[in-house]
């Protein structure tokens, strides 16, 4: 699946990424890039909202799971949920929200598929963060669980 089909997938079946006009940019580094503008998404302090910073972090971890099971060879309508995830706000957000997700290692896909493909249920544990100036301003680590 490309990016720009992940994208549309979100838009369309996650209205509220699309309100935030969330954008599935691209994969650098073992990393995916989602970014957000700032305007939608802001508060009464003018910074990002936490409610949007929340979302951001856990959609793009959500990407990344979704991404690797169809890249392992599962079916795309597999279940993604998260079951579990810790958020710490360092920084306020004062640009466009920046956000980077470290992609599964190929020791976490192996054992994910091996899981997937004995147990028909898995789970992994994803990072993201929410950059400006390369700083960090919003920490995550979601477990999600995938049900095939």
């Amino acid at each position: 699946m490309d990016l720009n089909a992940l994208k549309h997938k979100l838009h369309t079946q996650i209205p509220l990424t699309k309100f935030m006009q969330i954008d599935v940019k691209n994969i650098e580094d073992n990393c995916l890039i989602t970014t957000a503008p700032l305007k939608p998404n802001i508060n009464d302090k003018l910074t990002g909202f936490a409610g949007s910073l929340s979302t951001l972090v856990t959609i793009s971890a959500w990407s990344a799971c979704y991404l690797n099971v169809i890249k392992l060879g599962f079916k795309e309508d597999c279940m993604i949920a998260v079951i579990k995830s810790d958020t710490a706000y360092r920084a306020p957000v004062t640009k466009e929200l920046y956000c980077k997700t470290i992609l599964p290692s190929k020791e976490q896909l192996q054992t994910l598929k091996r899981k997937l493909q004995e147990k028909k249920s898995a789970s992994i544990r994803i990072k993201s963060q929410l950059l400006q100036d390369d700083k960090v301003c919003v920490d995550f680590e979601g477990i999600y669980v995938i049900k095939i």
